[in-house]
């Protein structure tokens, strides 16, 4: 789950680094306080020719079209979703949220956190209006004049456990005596829980056709009927600019301004945790089996915990930019997904393990069956995938250098047990427990080995005989012949 997870990273910033921008230009007019726009297009020239054309002229209405709309409440939260929305409103982790939502849930003020249902079931119906009221007073604000329950009620929607709510007992808490990041979780999931049982945000939304100088023009006003649901949104429902009374079709308008907007075509977004969950919930279910246990990458429970892998192991780094914090592979982040076989890198594969261990829950494999599936599986990779070629330059040492291999100039660093060349194909090795340098007592140092590595030889002082008992002074040479290496000593005399 950790391998398609960072894959998914690494393909979005290879996607960002290939994206070339194009401009692109759009002629807007205005007349009478509305603002029309005509279809973008991709030589500045052109748009500069239509906006010429259509200064002082007249504008002709085609089609004028009201329709009612409305968006229904958003559904309550399960994990991933209330991760995502702290992410992107908060800025914490999906881990910080799940930290706190599991505080709530052992101080009684939060339901089960470890869910992927977004319903309540059907005989929690009659008790929802007394949390509606609980999440009313932890928002500090009144509750729906008219609680459809109903609607955040359908146990055919429900899995091993309901969405998150607050309890009761929310109600009666000193909400100022918990910790922010916990305070701030619950009143999230209060919101979710009054946003639920409203009724849908209505509104008239006025869309006109209009041609000028043979050119097609549009425009578009919404003007708010019923807030709603968001009424427990925060900030004020977004709506365009209303349009003028009276259009009709076949009116005409006189051109006030004609104007060339230019842009710019806009690469992908670096993934952030909000956006990161949702394509590890959603990875690869298009290619997955209707029956599949569970769909995308992980589970509400471990999605948290494999992102919180990756950036302790060192793949991938959270990066501030603004208010926003980006997850961004590392160089060894993206070095191994380049070496990484594609079955690895796939969500199907989670999924076949994640559907075998439905079997095995039920009974219909046993688990001895299923790690022998899991051993074959590795077994086929050792034996079928190669090496991916120049993989030394994909990861290449943190390791100082203490010299250069004699051999194939390589790099030699320090290990426990000696100094080996980082050309593992080299072989090359000076080992420290040498018993040439342990018989006249003295050790292979770091900087014995790199005065041997960068000139041949190094001279030693105080080395013991053991002959004579004594000390003397030498100097050791290294001999290399391509498969062992040997020391001899050089006197002074010879």
């Amino acid at each position: 789950m950790v391998s398609p997870t960072l894959a998914l990273i690494v393909q979005r910033e290879a996607e960002i680094a290939a994206f070339t921008p194009e401009p692109f230009y759009t002629v807007e007019l205005d007349s009478g306080g509305m603002a029309l726009a005509g279809e973008r297009i991709n030589v500045k020239e052109e748009a500069s020719d239509i906006a010429a054309s259509c200064k002082g002229g007249t504008i002709t209405v085609q089609k004028v079209e009201l329709r009612e709309k409305s968006e229904k409440p958003p559904t309550l939260y399960d994990l991933t979703t209330l991760q995502r929305e702290a992410n992107r409103t908060l800025g914490y982790t999906a881990q910080q949220t799940l930290d706190y939502l599991q505080a709530l849930y052992e101080k009684k003020l939060c339901t089960y956190p470890r869910t992927d249902s977004r319903y309540l079931t059907d005989d929690m119906e009659n008790t929802v209006p007394a949390l509606v009221s609980a999440a009313a007073v932890v928002c500090g604000l009144d509750a729906p004049g008219d609680v459809l329950s109903s609607q955040v009620c359908n146990s055919k929607k429900v899995t091993d456990h309901h969405a998150v709510v607050p309890t009761g007992s929310a109600a009666a808490t000193d909400l100022s005596a918990l910790p922010l990041g916990e305070r701030e979780v619950l009143r999230l999931v209060s919101l979710a829980l009054l946003r639920a049982v409203c009724p849908p945000y209505r509104y008239a939304e006025t869309s006109v056709a209009a041609e000028c100088a043979g050119h097609s023009f549009s425009a578009k006003g919404k003007v708010m009927l019923d807030a709603g649901w968001k009424a427990y949104a925060d900030g004020e429902p977004s709506q365009d600019a209303a349009l003028p009374d009276g259009l009709t079709e076949g009116m005409t308008l006189t051109v006030e301004t004609a104007r060339v907007k230019e842009g710019k075509t806009a690469p992908p977004k670096h993934f952030t945790e909000d956006t990161i969950l949702s394509s590890m919930e959603n990875a690869g279910a298009g290619d997955m089996p209707e029956d599949a246990e569970r769909k995308g990458i992980g589970t509400p429970a471990t999605r948290a915990a494999i992102l919180e892998k990756l950036v302790a192991s060192g793949l991938v780094e959270r990066k501030k930019a603004k208010k926003i914090t980006n997850l961004i592979p590392t160089q060894a982040g993206n070095s191994l997904v380049t070496v990484l076989p594609e079955d690895l890198q796939s969500p199907l594969l989670t999924a076949e393990w994640e559907h075998r261990l439905g079997e095995v829950e039920r009974g219909t494999l046993t688990p001895e069956d299923f790690m022998d599936g899991i051993a074959a599986l590795v077994r086929d990779l050792v034996r079928d995938y190669q090496p991916v070629s120049g993989w030394e330059v994909l990861f290449p040492s943190d390791r100082e250098a203490v010299g250069p291999c004699p051999r194939c100039c390589g790099a030699v660093t320090e290990s426990k047990k000696g100094f080996f060349c980082e050309n593992r194909e080299c072989r090359f090795v000076l080992w420290k427990d040498s018993k040439f340098f342990s018989a006249k007592k003295k050790s292979l140092t770091k900087s014995t080995a790199a005065s041997l590595l960068k000139n041949g030889r190094v001279r030693l002082k105080g080395c013991w005989s053991e002959k004579t008992g004594k000390t003397y002074d030498a100097t050791v040479v290294l001999e290399d012949d391509g498969e062992r290496t040997n020391y001899k000593l050089v006197f002074d005399n010879g």
